[in-house]
Parts: structure tokens; C-alpha cells; sequence
């Protein structure tokens, strides 16, 4: 069946197109525009925006955290139905306690189509996989989590070869069915067994004599060597913690010419200036960010109200539960990296709140090159994605972020910059940052751009004044050229599918791999391997090849 979509403008960034245009759809792909053929269903778009689905690269929507999030908030709960016309926008609840079918269905409704759930612990991604295969709608993808596990410990204590490394990630990689190599807080949930609570970039983790620097270099490398198609994703050390810039700044400059990426950089964009000893370090950070060209970040924007905050980095988990809203927090400690679920409410009134959200809107606005800034939350831990179309409105907005500004806290502005800037972000920059971009640092050819022979994966917007109400409620949705959104609506919830890496690993690592199972754990390592099997979906996994 050929479907067309008539007189739209279309923004591609990846293919230079800002222009008033046709797409063609057949058997799920754009094509050519055929020479005489017969179109058999039209869809008219004029005065529409029209972009390629969005793709998130990092928010936590599956696994263990998630789940407990879950668990820890039941109160908020709600049976709301996405296919009834209920606004999928404005949930009367925290993020992080939505299950799976409204996760893709919310994500769908703003025109989104493919999800990467950052965080996935070795042992946990069967259960992680098959929450996901229960997400309708959108594509999604994982990062396998190393660098607080024993064994990767080992290696480096005893100063084994960077292929034995190489092998071990590849390894671990391919049974998670992962798509890239995530690292929390480098040697930090090893160190906190030890009864250290803070733990620094060029700290050793105690009985290994292992700093976090030689961790994050170690597996940058590996992933380099692997030619994984996403650079690893670092959540740096002293998340949250004043002065903590030092700390980004330094892991950016430990990058050198290698390709990193610096998840939720918001949450380390913090100076000691100001009468609190909190300020913004933002512009400061942005700058390295223009200089250092082989990094790429994502923001981990804040924004007000309730949220939870869930993370496998369990030593910052500690030590923020006594701030925990309301009243209750949960702290896993096991073998490897552990995990916090820290529900906690951000708010207009609060000094230290305000700086962390004027610290995103100025990485955002700062940050020069839009193919190397992310569009996130680290839902849900700065705030759910369903705030996103607010963000983007106060990005395209000068005039909506001073009226925001005009409402809080001066003495918290005072120590930004973020009253000085004027920058707006056009719809071309949000294409970028939310389309093209994302595809090429994930490596996904066949998505983020409206080229003949992408993936049908297409948003449609009706324009206006109101950023958020457009970018909130899209016009169309097609996944895989099928529509199953229409006027913010869910009116079609086919599932998905995984994609991951496949890389090559010696022989070797796999009998090593089993040796140390099961003189460590009395296990075979066949207990956290993913089948394609035990999914329950037909296909559920597509490879990514690796670079050549």
C-alpha cells in the first residue's frame, strides 16, 4: 500500500530539508515519489510541521529500579486509559510510577518513537527485557551497566591486556543484549561497601587499588576497540554535590581525542559561589562542552513538582535519602552495583532547586552545537518525560523563560546566568536535537531522518503559539507506517522491537566467564543470559551492526 502524507513542512536535518513537501510511505519505509503510481491513502498536512518520530537516549522506563519505584509510590497510581482520549500529558502522579503499556503510549502521543533505557544491570536484564517487550508502540534499546563489578576489578587490578577487557564488556554485552556499555559512578557502589561516601575521580576503590579514572578510561577504550556505534555513557562521580564541576570538567578532559559521552551533565554543573556555597557552573561547563568535540552530552533537565528519583548509583542514593519526599526510600547493596529509590519533590521555592533548573535551560542554551546536546530528563529522576514539551517551549521562548524567572527566587538567579541569555531554539534545532542527532550518536541509519529508505517513523505537529500544546499532542503518528496516533490519541498500539549490538568476543573470555560463575556464585552464567525465546514476541531483538 502506498500512503501519502501531502503538503507538510518538512524538517530534516539530517537530509538539509526545511521545505514544504510530500512523504511517501510503502511497507513501512519512506520512498521515492512514485512516477504515475497510485496512491491509496492521503493524509492532507498543509500548515502541519512534519519531523521524523523523536528518539530519547536516556530515560529509565524498564527494570528493577523502575519496578520498585513503582512499588515504594502505589498511592500514585491512576487507571486513566491512553485509547479513551485521556490526556496523556498531565498524570496526577510522580514519574517513574506509570506502567509499561501508558509508558509507550504517553511516548507515542508526543511523537516519540524510540526509547533507550540508559541502566541495566547484568544480572538483571531478563527482567529488564521483558518489561520492555510489554512497552507498545515504540523501539527500544538498553546500556549494559560495568564498572563497580568484581571482575572487571580483577582485570584491571592485575593489569591483564586491554584485549581481556575488551572481551569481558563484549561479553557481558551480548548476553545482556544491550546496545551500548553504561558506567555509574566509576568504582563508587564498590567503594561504598567499604563504608566510603565519597568517592572522586582519581580516588582507588579499597582492595582493588583501582581510581575511578582508570575504570572509565579502561572501558572507553574497550568500547572504541569494540567499534560500538554509541561511546560509552559515563554518569560522572559527585552527582548533586557543590563544586562538583571540578569534577566534569576533569572527566571531559580525560576524554582526550576518544569519543565519551556525559549523561544528565546538569547534575554537575554546580559551583560553591554565592552566599550558600551553590551556584551555577553552567556556563563554565558548556565551554569545555564547545571545546572538547569528541564529547557528547545529555542534560537531565529539572523541572518543578514531584518526581522519584531512581539510580544504580547507590552511594549518591545513600546520601541524599534523608531528603526524600515523602517520607521513604529504599537502598539495595549487592555484589556489583547497587541501587536507590529516592522519591523527591522539586520546588519553585526552594533556593538549591531553582539554580539546578536554571543550570539545564543554561547547558541547553549555551552548549553551541546541537548535534552534540541531548534532549533529556533522566526521566525520572530530574523530571518524568512527560515534561518535555514544556522544556522545548521554554527553549523556543525568551519571552516564556523570563515570565518562569519572574515568578522565583531572585537570590537563586542572582548566581546563574540564565537571565542574560537570549538565545531561542528554532524547529530546526529541535529536529537536531531530538531526531537527527540522537540517531547518529546510537548509530540507527535507518531513523531520525525522513529519507527514502528510513524507517516510516513520522511525526506530525500543528503548529502555534503554544510550544508545549504542539509538541504535547501530535497531529499523526506513524510507526513503522502505520498511524497509531492521531490528535494526541493513541488509536493503534502495535509493540516494537529491541535493538541491540552483536560484537565479537574470543572463545576464551566464555570459559573464563564460566569459570568465575560458578566458583563466585555457584552459578552458570546461562542465568543471565537473554533468549530470544523467553520474550514472548515474535523477532523481538534487531541487531545494530558495529562500525567498520
Amino acid at each position: 500500500m502506498l500512503t501519502r502524507l501531502a503538503g507538510g513542512h518538512v524538517i530534516d536535518p539530517a537530509n538539509r530539508r526545511d521545505t514544504i513537501g510530500d512523504i511517501f510511505i510503502r511497507d513501512g519505509r519512506i520512498v521515492d515519489a512514485p512516477a504515475g503510481g497510485t496512491v491509496d491513502e492521503s493524509y492532507d498536512i498543509s500548515h502541519k510541521i512534519v519531523m521524523a518520530g523523536a528518539i530519547d537516549i536516556h530515560s529509565h522506563i524498564a527494570g528493577s529500579n523502575e519496578t520498585m519505584g513503582r512499588l515504594v509510590l502505589p498511592e500514585h497510581r491512576s487507571h486513566r486509559s491512553l485509547l479513551d482520549g485521556s490526556h496523556p500529558g498531565h498524570f496526577p502522579r510522580p514519574a517513574g510510577t506509570w506502567n509499561t503499556f501508558e509508558t509507550g503510549c504517553t511516548y507515542a502521543a508526543m511523537g516519540f518513537t524510540t526509547v533507550v533505557e540508559p541502566a541495566v544491570l547484568p544480572h538483571q536484564a531478563l527482567q529488564a527485557h521483558l518489561e520492555l517487550a510489554d512497552i507498545p508502540i515504540i523501539d527500544k534499546a538498553t546500556l549494559t551497566v560495568l564498572g563497580n563489578d568484581d571482575f572487571l576489578l580483577n582485570l584491571l587490578r592485575r593489569r591483564e591486556s586491554s584485549s581481556a577487557i575488551r572481551d569481558y564488556a563484549a561479553w557481558t554485552l551480548s548476553t545482556s543484549r544491550g546496545l551500548g556499555i553504561k558506567v555509574i559512578n566509576a568504582g563508587g557502589a564498590a567503594a561504598f561497601k567499604d563504608n566510603l561516601r565519597v568517592f572522586s575521580l582519581d580516588d582507588e576503590v579499597p582492595q582493588y587499588g583501582v581510581s575511578s579514572r582508570a575504570i572509565v578510561k579502561a572501558l572507553q577504550h574497550a568500547v572504541h576497540e569494540l567499534r560500538l556505534t554509541h561511546p560509552l555513557h559515563v554518569h560522572c562521580n559527585n552527582l548533586g554535590l557543590a563544586g562538583n564541576v571540578e569534577t566534569a570538567l576533569a572527566t571531559i578532559e580525560a576524554a582526550e581525542s576518544l569519543p565519551l559521552h556525559l549523561a544528565h551533565l546538569q547534575f554537575y554543573g554546580y559551583g560553591k559561589e554565592g552566599p550558600r556555597g551553590f551556584s551555577s557552573a553552567g556556563a563554565r561547563l558548556a565551554e569545555a562542552v564547545n571545546t572538547a568535540k569528541s564529547v557528547t552530552i545529555d542534560v537531565g533537565q529539572v523541572m518543578f513538582g514531584q518526581t522519584v528519583t531512581i539510580s544504580c548509583d547507590v552511594l549518591r542514593q545513600f546520601n541524599a535519602r534523608n531528603s526524600a519526599h515523602p517520607k521513604k526510600w529504599v537502598i539495595c547493596d549487592g555484589d556489583s552495583n547497587g541501587a536507590g529509590i529516592v522519591p523527591y519533590h522539586y520546588k519553585a521555592t526552594d533556593f538549591f532547586n531553582v539554580v539546578q533548573w536554571a543550570v539545564g535551560l543554561e547547558l541547553f542554551l549555551l552548549i553551541n552545537d546541537p548535534w552534540r546536546i541531548f534532549f533529556t530528563t533522566d526521566h525520572p529522576n530530574g523530571a518524568p518525560f512527560t515534561a518535555y514539551p514544556d522544556i522545548l517551549a521554554l527553549l523556543m521562548d525568551r519571552d516564556l523563560r523570563a515570565e518562569w524567572m519572574s515568578r522565583l527566587p531572585k537570590d537563586a538567579l542572582e548566581v546563574t546566568t540564565l537571565s542574560s541569555i537570549a538565545r531561542e531554539y528554532s524547529l530546526v534545532d529541535i529536529a537536531t536535537m531530538t531526531r537527527a542527532a540522537p540517531a547518529k550518536l546510537l548509530g540507527l541509519k535507518d531513523r531520525g531522518h525522513l529519507g527514502v529508505g528510513a524507517l516510516a517513523d513520522i511525526a506530525v505537529y500543528s503548529p502555534g503559539n503554544d510550544k508545549a500544546t504542539m509538541f504535547r499532542e501530535a497531529a499523526l503518528v506513524f510507526k513503522n507506517g502505520q498511524l497509531v496516533v492521531r490528535d494526541g490519541t493513541v488509536c493503534h498500539a502495535p509493540f516494537g522491537r529491541t535493538l541491540r549490538a552483536d560484537p565479537d568476543c574470543e572463545n576464551g573470555i566464555k570459559v573464563r566467564m564460566r569459570d568465575y560463575y560458578e566458583e563466585r556464585y555457584a552459578l552458570s552464567p546461562e542465568f543471565m543470559m537473554v533468549a530470544d525465546a523467553v520474550i514472548g514476541r515474535p523477532d523481538p531483538f534487531e541487531i545494530v551492526p558495529c562500525l567498520n
